[in-house]
């Protein structure tokens, strides 16, 4: 159970629902950032395209190195 108040996903619509759609057909339940975000879809969308943009540039494995290191260094057990 969440400690935030997030959208359920039989009552999600319009780009909440998209997100949700995608989480499922991808992993087969909806992830919990995904849910995270439920109330500002608009700004999970924009986190998404931050996050694109930064990987287009960047060798996939020097990507996840820099997320763990990240990750790390923030003490995220996520």
């Amino acid at each position: 159970m969440a400690y935030i108040r997030t959208v359920l996903p039989e009552e999600a619509t319009g780009l909440l629902k998209e997100f949700y759609d995608l989480d499922v057909q991808e992993d087969g339940h909806v992830g919990g950032t995904t849910q995270a975000f439920s109330l500002r879809p608009e700004v999970f969308s924009a986190v998404l395209q931050l996050l694109r943009t930064i990987k287009v540039a960047m060798d996939p494995r020097r990507y996840e190195l820099v997320t763990i290191v990240a990750a790390s260094h923030l003490r995220c057990t996520y």
